[in-house]
Formats: structure tokens, sequence, C-alpha cells
């Protein structure tokens, strides 16, 4: 380890405490009924990222190439051990994405059964769904931004040479749940200030059209950044410099 990359990695270190990319989800309701609003440091990020390109970088110059994808490549079974670190990043994404999941499905069980939570007032439940969508909206801002960039110099299934067809499929699913997210903010932000009435149905079809793209693209970030997938690409040391 040359003396280059020990001094870019102390300096990663120096920062974790304040590296906060996929800081935890506040509480969706607090105790007025008032939804909180999602927030996280672009600042802090930044340097947090630049940092840690640095110590990618430094440990790229101390080989000719990177790692390369080779499906026909059997690799050795990972130990308990590895497996842990080159999953981390994976479990990560999950825990997020697992209250992604729970707000959806409170949502649209509501839509299905026509009946809002007994446990929740109409606020609540306006602000659970405009809630969802925020956090949803930095989520994906954050990965596109910070953490897709990152992954992109190795791992092709964050690699773009441009918009539509041409991106990523990962970033692609990002465009269609968008285009439908609008849609359904809007239409709950309306409710909001009582510019339109609440209807479980009218929700419904604000939902329906970009289930199916949510739910895959949350089941394939998470398999996407998984152990047998990462050890292809980066070593254990370089697992936990990346932003996440």
């Amino acid at each position: 380890m040359n003396r280059g990359f020990k001094i870019c990695l102390r300096a990663y270190q120096s920062l974790q405490p304040h590296r906060c990319i996929f800081s935890p989800l506040s509480p969706l309701i607090n105790k007025s009924g008032v939804a909180h609003r999602h927030h996280y440091q672009p600042q802090a990020t930044h340097f947090s990222t630049k940092t840690a390109e640095c110590v990618i970088m430094g440990q790229e110059q101390q080989q000719d190439q990177a790692p390369k994808q080779a499906e026909e490549q059997k690799l050795p079974p990972l130990s308990p051990q590895d497996f842990r670190v080159y999953n981390e990043k994976a479990e990560r994404m999950e825990y997020f994405h697992a209250h992604f999941r729970h707000s959806w499905n409170t949502l649209w069980d509501a839509c299905i059964a026509n009946k809002r939570p007994s446990n929740m007032t109409l606020k609540q439940f306006i602000n659970l769904g405009l809630q969802f969508a925020h956090n949803l909206e930095v989520h994906h801002s954050i990965e596109e931004n910070y953490v897709f960039p990152f992954l992109a110099r190795r791992m092709p299934e964050f690699q773009t040479k441009g918009r539509g067809k041409r991106a990523a499929e990962l970033l692609r699913q990002h465009r269609q749940i968008h285009d439908g997210l609008e849609g359904f903010e809007a239409y709950l932000e309306k409710c909001s200030r009582g510019e339109e009435e609440l209807r479980l149905d009218v929700l419904k079809e604000k939902m329906v059209g970009w289930k199916e793209v949510l739910w895959t693209h949350l089941d394939q970030e998470v398999k996407t950044l998984g152990a047998e997938n990462m050890r292809r690409y980066w070593s254990k040391e370089e697992i936990a410099m990346i932003p996440m």
C-alpha cells in the first residue's frame, strides 16, 4: 500500500461519522399527525464521495486493469465472513427499500379495500403518501448523483451513454417510476390543500400504472448489489469505500 493511498484512506475514514448518503428514513407521521420531511446533506456527501474516489483511484494506479465481469468464470465459494463484506451494500439498500414497500402496501391495501386504515386520520393517510413520494424522490436523486456514477466506474448495470433506451436499465426504471410518481404526488397535494376530496379509487388509478416497475426495481437493485455480483468488480477493501 503506497503512501498516497494511505493518506487518502485516512482522510476518508476521518469523514465516516459525517457520511450520510442514505440516512435512515424519519418516522412517517409525528405525534401531531404531520409527516416529517426527509433531509440530507449534499455537501457532506460530496466530500465523502470525492475522498472515496481518491482511494479507489489510488488502488487503480497499482493495477493495470480493473476487475472485469466474466460470466463464464467460475469463482470459488465465498466464506461466510467474505459474503457479509461483499453483501453489505445490498443489505443497506434493502433496509431502505423495505420502508418503501411498507408505505406502498399501506396505501395500496387501503385502495383495494376502499377504506383507509382505522388507526390513521385522513390527514395522516395523505401525509403518508406525500412522505413516501418525497423519500423516494430524494433516494433516487442521491443514487443518480452520487452512488450510480461511482459504481459505473466498473459496473455496466450503472453505466449510461445517453437517455431513453441508451440508459442503464436501473436508470430507465427510475424514469418510469417518476413518470407515475408525479401524478400520484400531485393528486395527494391537491387533497392535502382541500382542492379535491380524497377518493381511494382515484388514488389506485394513480398507483397502478407504475406498481410493477417499482417492485421490479426495488428487487433488481438489491440483487445487483449482492455479494456474487459485487465480488466481480470490487475487492473487499474497496467495498467499504463505496459511498452508500
